[in-house]
């Protein structure tokens, strides 16, 4: 299979001007900050436990005859951030989709749906309290389940997993010593030769997120810092047999799949006091393509796009013209007085709505990852529609680059998305035309930050353990500068008479209310 890029002499520009990127996912205005799709638009940014932050796809490297789907929940994860921590929603669907026909449908949803077992009561606020060693611990007070269903394009459901653990919040290196055991007791197998896993994990997402602050600080000096660096996120992963994911089950004859994730709640009735779930299952957040609700999407649509099903996508004018007609070449050309690309950009269109293919006479001469190029599919039936696209037979790299198809690594992204593809510095080269003029080797840099501060594993899940220290640790113990004329205590000590205050004020506050009732403004 061939690669669609060819090198092409360039303008030498400085590694660093790579960081104008705006998080370098498609075209479009940034949107509020955030990176893959954590926090992307206005309302599920208040609804972090169903907020969807990546989507993954990818021929499983030890186990080649299957394929590994991973979408990741819950953005920014402060690993102590206690005492009730990081629990999927009970009240909401997580899917994972597959559409192996092209007509933008899900011919297949993996779903998962969980349930909470909380022993805490009245008797304790901690989450544990003692070592855990087991999922099955009774030191973990707080534990979580989820059943794993498959559902055909008919709406069929088939139970794959009843009741699987998830591996809980990590607490911290005292109250969990070996995480690593709680994980690989929370890997469930599935009859026929599948695996699932649900729990916390390292957020695998890097990038350097600076480029709100005025593309980089206006003058490019705020580049290589990992923003996501010590933040975790929810993890849900199916690793399942490629003939499962295969139009009729034949993967040889039609390998191409396109992949998304979304998440749905029950319409809410509120009323004073009272909050109950009824009527349909709405969609909340959904996600293929890193960075596309993110950059893309104007504000005014952000909400819109996540309530879509990716069959209406090319029904929406606004969606696909920045696609078109991309933006961020445009405020680079302004501003860095880098050339943007001429023209309608339809090599976009076909790495983020058809795939690649020369079934529909792109630009990109290569057939790739669009499911127009599997044997059994029908065209007059075919969608345009933003998806994760993988063709599954194409072989796992010996030597994974990060800047995947760009660097003739044709099992990294745009076909499917690794653990370890920069989506970031592939977006940009991927905006500024590589796909059809070849790579920019003066954007080669990208934002400099290349790799997951954490290693990823070789074995499913994949991803990596999660963080159990302070995002902000090493700050110690910082001396509060003296006043001339005296001495200060240090910053814990003076934590340490904060809280006091404020436990002698609440008491306070407690005493002089206690047994009055509440009026409807408090």
């Amino acid at each position: 299979m061939s690669t669609p890029l060819t090198r092409r002499r360039t303008t030498r520009v400085t590694a660093a001007l790579a960081a104008v990127g705006v998080a370098a996912g498609l075209a479009g205005a940034p949107g509020p900050a955030g990176a893959s799709s954590h926090r992307e638009a206005p309302l599920i940014a208040g609804d972090p436990a169903v907020d969807n932050t990546d989507v993954y796809a990818f021929v499983s490297p030890e186990h080649q005859d299957t394929v590994t789907l991973i979408a990741n929940f819950a953005p920014f994860q402060e690993p102590n951030g206690g005492p009730n921590f990081y629990p999927f929603a009970t009240d909401a669907r997580y899917d994972l989709n597959v559409d192996n026909d092209g007509d933008a449908k899900a011919d297949l949803t993996y779903r998962f749906t969980f349930q909470t077992e909380d022993k805490r009561g009245k008797s304790t606020f901690l989450y544990n309290n003692g070592v855990v060693t087991t999922l099955d611990d009774e030191n973990l007070l707080f534990r979580q389940f989820y059943t794993l269903e498959v559902v055909d394009q008919r709406g069929n459901a088939k139970k794959l997993v009843q009741r699987g653990k998830v591996a809980p919040s990590n607490t911290g290196p005292k109250s969990m010593p070996d995480y690593e055991a709680l994980r690989d007791q929370a890997i469930t197998a599935v009859p026929g030769g599948a695996r699932a896993f649900v729990g916390q994990a390292d957020d695998p997402f890097f990038l350097d997120l600076r480029v709100f602050d005025l593309l980089y600080g206006a003058d490019l000096s705020e580049v290589g810092q990992d923003t996501l660096r010590g933040f975790n996120a929810n993890t849900i992963a199916v690793q399942v047999p490629k003939n499962w994911l295969a139009l009729k089950g034949d993967a040889k004859r039609n390998p191409v799949i396109g992949v998304w994730s979304d998440t749905e709640r029950r319409s809410m009735e509120i009323s004073p006091g009272r909050a109950r779930a009824h009527g349909d299952w709405v969609q909340v957040s959904r996600l293929g393509n890193p960075l596309v609700n993110e950059v893309v999407v104007p504000a005014a649509l952000k909400d819109t796009f996540n309530s879509l099903t990716p069959d209406q996508d090319a029904k929406v004018k606004e969606l696909v013209d920045r696609v078109t007609a991309p933006e961020v070449p445009q405020l680079i050309e302004q501003i860095y007085k880098i050339p943007a690309p001429k023209g309608k950009r339809d090599d976009l269109v076909e790495i983020f709505l058809t795939g690649i293919t020369t079934k529909l006479g792109g630009p990109i001469k290569a057939d790739l990852n669009s499911q127009l190029d599997n044997a059994d599919v029908n065209p007059k039936r075919f969608v345009p529609s933003e998806q994760l696209r993988l063709n599954m037979a194409v072989p796992v790299s010996g030597d994974q680059n990060r800047l995947g198809v760009l660097a003739k690594d044709n099992q990294g992204y745009p076909n499917g998305r690794r653990l370890t593809d920069d989506v970031v510095d592939i977006g940009l080269q991927a905006l500024e035309g590589a796909a059809v003029n070849g790579v920019v080797e003066g954007l080669a840099a990208g934002d400099k930050v290349d790799a997951n501060e954490n290693a990823f594993g070789k074995q499913f899940p994949y991803v990596a353990l999660p963080n159990n220290t302070a995002v902000n640790a090493g700050g110690g113990e910082v001396a509060i500068k003296p006043t001339a004329g005296g001495s200060m205590p240090t910053a814990p000590l003076w934590g340490g008479l904060l809280a006091v205050l404020l436990i002698g004020a609440g008491f306070w506050v407690f005493r002089n209310r206690a047994g009055q009732t509440a009026s409807p403004t408090e």
